[in-house]
């Protein structure tokens, strides 16, 4: 057994285990009412902390909708913080590749991004790796046992029918599971890893977990625990005394050359169908959203959207105007409040155009699907390849006529402005 768990430096100063203790599974032992005797719950960490597995997933901030510019003005104020030395440390969860890129690109500091990464779900292996890289933002990999079908458990057993799971992590993963082929893909993928576990002298648990762990930017990985019920920890130690060989490197990549890619980017799972939740939907989050913008009724039937920069009052427009079923979306630069966002990246100012224009598209009742028509305005003609490919990262399920031109656009340090124009079915 490993006496000593591998560390990565994090962030200057912050120094981590390369195995985190995972506590999602304290709400689900909470959940009828229950509550954790807090002297036993501590006592248990206490054992994870004296085995050198010290480091527990708390707090990272998760943005539910980017169409509201809300997530960034929370990421600005605990930027402020963090400069005043309030904050020591930055985390995010469940960001895309692209709003992962806007905060970047916008001077937050982040040292990490949690998200769902294991052998049934790759999206982070990616544009997210290797926007990560290029940073130095550590991936925190949570899901890597999913939710603990991912063991020998599970192996060769019938597929279990939803209402017989009776955690959330089990319902939640076996979501996943569906969506990633079924349950004969899932089948064919545990084989192989219990062939590399067979190999190698480890658990079926240790190898999906080293996996995950030897992929690029991942700077840790997220194991569950349910304080007090049960424990993995040897188990989780043994991850440090090998490495996967080529043959079992070889085998895994062929058996996952069989499931189907889960949709989306990181997080997605929270914000667009299909939700991979153990709900299978958003109702033990939240209801409704409210409107990121507001919105006035004006003459001749006409409602208004205002975003509140500093251009709408100076001169005399709106964001938005929708008149029957059509939403007019005005010229939209990376502008909030009087903030620039995305910096000197064209791609990362292009995407956020695209949640002003969802913004102010879902306050008048619309939707992205509902645009018909965009505008695309470069400064540079170098940025036309960046903005084309984020505006196809966006739009390109719904495919509207384009147009994309280069212009003299006003105002310093603007690279991008983008017009749209909607139909509400």
């Amino acid at each position: 057994m490993a006496t000593t768990p591998a560390r990565v430096e994090l962030a200057p100063g912050l120094t981590i285990s390369r195995v985190l203790t995972g506590l999602w599974q304290v709400a689900d032992m909470e959940r009828d009412g229950g509550t954790l005797d807090a002297a036993a719950a501590t006592e248990a960490m206490a054992e994870y902390v004296r085995a050198g597995l010290s480091t527990f997933d708390l707090l990272q901030l998760h943005a539910w909708s980017y169409a509201d510019p809300a997530w960034l003005d929370c990421l600005f104020a605990l930027q402020d913080l963090k400069d005043e030395g309030l904050i020591r440390h930055l985390g995010l969860t469940n960001f895309d590749t692209d709003h992962l890129r806007v905060v970047l690109a916008s001077g937050i500091d982040v040292a990490s991004n949690q998200v769902s990464y294991s052998l049934l779900d790759s999206r982070a292996r990616g544009d997210m790796a290797e926007l990560c890289a290029h940073h130095g933002v550590g991936i925190l990999a949570f899901g890597t046992v999913a939710g603990g079908f991912l063991t020998e458990r599970w192996l060769d057993r019938p597929e279990p029918a939803m209402e017989d799971l009776d955690t959330w992590p089990q319902m939640k993963y076996k979501r996943f599971i569906d969506a990633a082929g079924g349950w004969d893909a899932f089948q064919s993928v545990l084989r192989a890893v219990d062939r590399c576990a067979r190999r190698l002298g480890v658990s079926l648990a240790n190898v999906a977990c080293r996996a995950i762990l030897e992929r690029p930017a991942v700077a840790g990985v997220i194991i569950g625990a349910r304080l007090g019920e049960r424990r993995h920890m040897e188990d989780n130690l043994r991850l440090f005394d090998f490495e996967l060989d080529e043959e079992s490197v070889a085998d895994l990549e062929e058996a996952l050359a069989g499931l189907r890619p889960i949709p989306g980017d990181c997080g997605d799972e929270y914000r667009h169908p299909p939700f991979l939740t153990a709900a299978g939907d958003l109702s033990h989050h939240f209801g409704d959203f409210p409107a990121p913008y507001a919105v006035e009724e004006g003459p001749d039937g006409r409602t208004r959207c205002l975003s509140g920069t500093v251009w709408e009052d100076l001169a005399g427009f709106s964001r938005a105007v929708r008149k029957a079923r059509r939403i007019l979306v005005s010229g939209t630069t990376a502008t909030h409040g009087t903030r620039a966002v995305g910096g000197a990246d064209a791609a990362a100012q292009a995407h956020f155009c695209i949640d002003k224009i969802e913004g102010a598209l879902q306050s008048l009742g619309g939707r992205l699907e509902d645009v018909v028509r965009t505008r695309v305005y470069i400064h540079r003609e170098e940025d036309w390849e960046a903005v084309s490919r984020a505006h196809g990262r966006r739009f390109g399920h719904i495919r509207p006529a384009n147009t994309l031109v280069r212009v003299g656009l006003i105002g310093e340090g603007y690279l991008v402005e983008m017009e749209a124009e909607a139909v509400v079915d």
